[in-house]
């Protein structure tokens, strides 16, 4: 049973609507398939059955009006009204003795006849169904010589299960069919609320989606409909906040910043120069990991160009930053891109500062675009490799900023790339460092 359900998962449609029209077409064969089989098994038995006896009945009766054969003319008068009555043709070859040569009983037909003949007429005879086309020949040895019985098909073989076949076929094409329509109009606001979850997903409004179908797709197009303006409200009301707290906080720094130029310089003035400008970079950090870049409006990118454009300012400093673009005929992908530089940014200055030798590069595949970034630096543990992603978690303990940033590099590259519907994860390099992955959907 185990190894059976395997064979039947992989046969299963994958779809809704496929799997939809299997559970409505199924029951709708078997049953159809029952019916004819019932209906042919005893429609074969009881109208072949009685065809044989009404046939056999009438060569008994031919037989007994011509023997013993007394002249032509008596069985030239049995033949013409046998055919005009009976339908039947008769042919008598006398002095000629029955052969077992001809086929008898090659289907079901022929075995009820050959019963019937064995009651009815009570002589030797042969049957064969296959020398004349939509003729049977019933061979019979009489006293003196072989009686040659021609008679239509149609005398045996009922014309009515082709009838019923056929309307059995024409009918569940009729059902099918309009069951396809009806799966269709039913999966499509289904379709259209999954194509509207998967773009607001990957960070791209798709507006506001008209609930349609059955009750229960309605109520989950429209609680997918809540759900998305209270998300929208919720980055709103988020990114006011912040515009707040930025300005707040800069404002007092922007002060001190002042005051500290107008003082003499000395070494502790440096230095408290130096904490004001870290704090300043830390609260640009803060600012940018709850900010996400969830405000900025996705449009068609060139990728191609956009990264381009991040490793040429990358390096400017003199990093050495190798750079492979293996895609072809890339189309332009609706992203944020100033989200994706601050992402591809991030992942590039965390690998400066631990490693000399960088290489970025852009893959493609059918389903999405992945992006690189592998270093030759000490690495992280795989065991670290998830905490790395919690806010201002840093693999070194210390927060000298000599010896790393804030701990907000990696939450903001994986919280943009998870906002675009894709996922960022760390392997190992093959230069033996770290190696950043970020996928994006296509």
């Amino acid at each position: 049973m185990k190894k059976i359900e395997p064979i039947i998962k992989y046969l299963l449609p994958k779809t809704l609507f496929g799997r939809s029209l299997v559970i409505i077409v199924t029951p709708l064969i078997l049953m159809q398939a029952i019916s004819t089989f019932v209906f042919f098994d005893r429609h074969w038995d009881t109208m072949t059955r009685r065809l044989s006896h009404t046939l056999a009945g009438d060569i008994a009766f031919i037989i007994d009006a011509i023997t013993p054969i007394g002249s032509e003319e008596k069985l030239d008068n049995v033949r013409d009204r046998a055919e005009k009555i009976l339908h039947i043709k008769l042919s008598y070859n006398p002095g000629k003795i029955l052969l077992n040569s001809a086929k008898t009983d090659s289907d079901r037909v022929q075995k009820t006849l050959s019963k019937a003949m064995t009651e009815r007429v009570k002589r030797p005879f042969l049957i064969d169904s296959e020398k004349l086309d939509r003729r049977v020949l019933v061979y019979i040895q009489l006293a003196k010589g072989v009686l040659t019985i021609d008679v239509h098909r149609k005398r045996l073989y009922s014309s009515t299960p082709y009838i019923f076949l056929m309307w059995m076929i024409g009918s569940s094409l009729v059902l099918f069919a309009i069951a396809i329509v009806f799966m269709r109009n039913q999966i499509r606001p289904i379709r259209r609320l999954a194509l509207a979850a998967r773009s607001f997903g990957m960070g791209r409004d798709p507006g506001d989606l008209k609930p349609g179908g059955a009750t229960e797709v309605r109520q989950a197009a429209l609680a997918f409909g809540q759900m998305r303006q209270r998300i929208l409200r919720q980055i709103s009301q988020r990114t006011e906040m912040l515009a707040g707290v930025s300005h707040d906080l800069r404002t007092p720094l922007t002060r001190m910043k002042l005051q500290l130029a107008m003082l003499d310089k000395s070494s502790a003035i440096k230095e408290l120069e130096g904490d004001v400008q870290d704090m300043q970079k830390m609260i640009e950090g803060y600012l940018a990991f709850a900010r996400g870049e969830g405000t900025e409006t996705p449009i068609a990118t060139d990728l191609e160009n956009l990264i381009d454009e991040v490793v040429t300012a990358e390096k400017r400093d003199g990093s050495k930053i190798n750079l492979t673009l293996n895609v072809q005929n890339l189309q332009y992908l609706e992203v944020r891109p100033q989200a994706i530089k601050r992402a591809l940014t991030n992942l590039i200055s965390n690998s400066k500062r631990y490693g000399k030798n960088l290489d970025v590069k852009l893959l493609q595949n059918k389903k999405s675009i992945i992006i690189m970034v592998d270093d030759d630096g000490p690495g992280i543990p795989i065991e670290s490799r998830e905490d790395v992603f919690k806010a201002f978690f840093r693999v070194e303990p210390s927060r000298n900023p000599e010896t790393g940033g804030t701990g907000l590099g990696l939450t903001i590259a994986r919280d943009i790339a998870r906002s675009h519907g894709g996922e960022l994860e760390l392997e190992d390099a093959p230069a033996g460092g770290l190696r950043a992955i970020i996928n994006i959907p296509i």
